[in-house]
């Protein structure tokens, strides 16, 4: 199927003139049906969208993103605030492509689609197309779960490409209860793990790439920290620890098993999976049922490079993002922002996750607990199942006036949330 742009009217770059930015609204009741801290306004910025994923912000404000289902015709939206009302006016979709990871560079939107990477060159005027889509890479392996690709950029054309496992364990027999694990994980050679390619290159093949880190799970949560130039993600951890193995793990003990690894992702780096998972009570690495563990065995799992700190389990990592604006107060520079997109598998416990959190950081490493951001996202809960959940965050960007940009993916919502300040003279919120 022909794969080329469909829609072509999109918004420009800064070469194209701004849109006014937004006044410090005056916070609207209920902050759009969520909760973030006090001094933080929350606001809708768009509804029905789309099946959003990743989003991110050009320098003019236009706000891209990445669809896992077509909409309106095209995988790609394109939203726009022209009159600086805070919400967008203009909401416009292109390219037959659908996928999760999108970013921008070097005057292109590349999007991270499940079997190959591809980009679009960014318009120079409003009324012209992006063009057809160029395949940056091609030829990745097609999978049944974890085939989402999220992308990152790193220094020069460097392009980082999160490739999931298609396995929960890499047992012989996926999900199986009682099947051992493969040993070598033969899955390794191709997924797993975070793959390095030419960012200003077309036509590459998948199996060009370089492995530059291998053990990681699934990797939705990536991104490039510039501060000390150098990789970071969260990963998704494993599941059915009771299920598959209930001799060993009890149903609790397998709905907070095992916590979701915040990682500073080094060159060459191996980080455990599928022969080791992380267990945050004990804080630290142990051996997978699958590999003979028993819930308390380290084993092999000495040798691998253990989390900065670990989220609680299943909470699924979607998205995060090093925040490099002045709009919010100094506390929340160059800390992180993740997006958790919410637990399937944690009965008989409610379903948790459904947040944005922060950790704040120094010197490339957390300074301070991690903290919930934004919530309320799933509505009243308890939460029996991930369908019942209202919203779940699936992407998250800094706007270039330091505003924050968070995406739903049930009902194709975005949110925008800023700093509400306070009037010097008056000492009310503006």
């Amino acid at each position: 199927m022909h794969r080329g742009l469909q829609i072509c009217l999109v918004a420009g770059l800064a070469t194209l003139s701004s849109p006014a930015w937004p006044a410090t609204p005056a916070c609207a009741s209920r902050n759009g049906g969520i909760q973030v801290p006090a001094g933080f306004c929350a606001e809708v910025f768009a509804r029905d969208v789309g099946d959003l994923r990743h989003l991110v912000v050009a320098t003019d404000g236009t706000v891209y993103a990445a669809l896992s289902r077509n909409h309106d015709g095209g995988g790609v939206a394109v939203l726009r605030d022209t009159n600086g009302d805070g919400s967008a006016d203009s909401i416009r979709y292109f390219g037959d492509v659908t996928g999760t990871g999108i970013a921008l560079h070097d005057g292109f939107v590349y999007v991270g689609e499940t079997d190959r990477i591809v980009r679009f060159r960014l318009p120079r005027t409003g009324d012209m197309p992006p063009g057809s889509a160029e395949v940056v890479v091609g030829g990745f392996p097609e999978q049944d779960e974890h085939a989402s690709k999220s992308l990152a950029f790193g220094v020069g054309e460097t392009l980082y490409v999160g490739i999931g496992a298609p396995s929960n364990a890499c047992q012989r027999k996926d999900r199986v209860r009682g099947s051992p694990g493969l040993d070598p994980c033969p899955l390794l050679r191709q997924h797993g793990g975070i793959w390095r390619f030419a960012a200003d290159k077309t036509g590459q093949q998948a199996s060009e790439g370089t492995r530059y880190a291998t053990g990681l799970r699934n990797m939705v949560a990536i991104t490039w920290n510039g501060q000390v130039q150098a990789l970071y993600g969260v990963m998704m951890g494993r599941d059915q620890l009771h299920d598959n193995w209930p001799s060993l793990f009890t149903e609790k003990q397998s709905a907070e098993l095992p916590g979701e690894e915040f990682l500073r992702i080094k060159q060459g780096g191996d980080y455990g999976w599928p022969y080791c998972y992380y267990d945050g009570r004990q804080h630290k690495l142990v051996l997978a049922p699958e590999y003979g563990g028993d819930g308390k065995r380290v084993g092999r799992c000495d040798r691998y490079a253990p989390p900065l700190f670990a989220f609680p389990a299943h909470w699924a990592p979607e998205a995060m993002l090093f925040y490099r604006g002045g709009a919010f107060p100094a506390a929340y520079r160059n800390g992180a922002f993740v997006a958790f997109h919410g637990s399937w598998n944690r009965a008989p416990l409610p379903q948790q996750g459904f947040v944005v959190a922060f950790v704040p950081f120094k010197d490339g490493r957390p300074s301070g607990r991690w903290q919930r951001f934004a919530t309320g996202f799933a509505g009243p809960g308890p939460i029996e199942s991930s369908g019942a959940a209202r919203h779940r965050p699936a992407g998250i960007a800094e706007g270039p006036d330091g505003a924050l940009y968070i995406a739903d993916s049930n009902q194709g919502w975005i949110w925008r949330v800023t700093r509400v300040k306070k009037s010097p003279a008056a000492g009310t919120t503006q």
